[in-house]
């Protein structure tokens, strides 16, 4: 009984990728009749897989009864690069504003229900002190790269950032939700987040947002160090210049700069 349910369940996701293959090699769109001639299945359940299709985002409807690739399908397989690849573009950036600030620079990725720390770039002057933040996940509540991806996410994934049960790292972690929503709010404002000893003791961090078009943000760029050292004018210059610096890596990524403008309007 379980093989048939299996065999069914594929036979319908076979179905699927048949009808997305037909209107992705169709060029211009497909009607129902179209699917048909191509696939061969019947025209009542191409109506139906069409319409889950629509609804999924897999598929849209530019006008009545035609079919194309749907905005979701587009976002997918621009999503699809690895951390290598983008190391590759973002560690010239980082190199140079580690430089400019002595500082070490970061890139952080989504990564499920977390943030990753997936490369730190530190000033190429061996005399100059900094810290290292790590490689690693690290908690959307309480790191600036966490709060800049979080504070653009679409409203239920905030939700369930902000209803989380959050771990009180220091006496300065933020577990409240109406403050987190503040915090969100004020990111969008200014355009980058602070994390101040929020994580650990002494320790300050900046991070920016990188707008990657209709994928959206998935990834930031942000700088760690002492709090002796991340000043609240330190910040405020490091702010705008990593905001910069996200704005050249979506470029080199393939995607059009937001301007500070964007941020304002939010």
């Amino acid at each position: 009984m379980k093989t048939v349910s299996l065999k069914l369940r594929i036979m319908h996701l076979e179905r699927l990728i048949r009808i997305l293959e037909t209107v992705a090699m169709s060029g211009g769109g497909s009607t129902v009749n179209d699917i048909c001639a191509a696939t061969g299945f019947p025209k009542p359940s191409i109506y139906r897989l069409v319409q889950d299709l629509v609804a999924a985002g897999l598929l849209a409807s530019p006008e009545k009864g035609v079919f194309c690739i749907g905005q979701r399908v587009h976002r997918i397989s621009r999503m699809d690069k690895s951390d290598a690849e983008i190391s590759v573009i973002a560690e010239p950036l980082l190199s140079d504003l580690s430089d400019r600030f002595g500082a070490a620079c970061f890139l952080s990725r989504l990564r499920g229900d977390g943030v990753e720390i997936t490369q730190v770039e530190v000033p190429s002057d061996k005399a100059i002190s900094f810290l290292h933040p790590g490689l690693g996940l690290r908690p959307m509540h309480a790191c600036s790269c966490a709060k800049v991806i979080a504070a653009y996410a679409d409203e239920e994934t905030q939700t369930d950032v902000i209803g989380g049960r959050f771990r009180q790292y220091t006496d300065y972690t933020q577990t409240e939700p109406a403050a987190l929503k503040r915090e969100f709010h004020a990111i969008r404002v200014q355009g980058y987040g602070e994390c101040i000893q929020e994580l650990e003791l002494g320790i300050c961090s900046v991070a920016a947002p990188v707008h990657l078009d209709d994928l959206g943000v998935g990834l930031s760029v942000g700088a760690t160090g002492s709090i002796r050292v991340f000043t609240p004018e330190f910040r405020a210059r490091i702010g705008p210049a990593l905001i910069a610096l996200a704005e050249r890596l979506a470029e080199c990524l393939g995607h059009p700069a937001q301007t500070t403008e964007r941020y304002a309007a939010s």
